[in-house]
């Protein structure tokens, strides 16, 4: 299994859960199997085209999948996935 840590504003959707486990080979696999348990899941981390969002980062065992095969990224058993939802800040 996987464990999924879940940020704060898409818990509503996980029944308020912070963390998910779920069986996936990849981060695509991932996305899907949180929609098929967490309906409405996808739409907020994929865009219409089923990329991964812009504002969404996600990490593999703290490592940022854009530096490793993006959505395509391979996933094991004990792995931790983060998402986290970018912050954007000014002056």
């Amino acid at each position: 299994m996987i464990k999924v840590r879940i940020p704060t504003p898409l818990r509503p959707l996980t029944k308020n859960q912070g963390e998910v486990d779920v069986a996936a080979g990849s981060i695509t696999d991932m996305v899907n199997t949180l929609e098929s348990s967490y309906p409405g899941i996808k739409a907020r981390l994929c865009d219409d085209s089923g990329e991964l969002r812009r504002f969404v980062n996600i990490y593999v065992n703290e490592e940022d999948i854009r530096f490793l095969k993006g959505k395509d990224t391979a996933l094991k058993a004990g792995d931790e996935v983060s998402i986290v939802p970018a912050i954007a800040g000014g002056s």
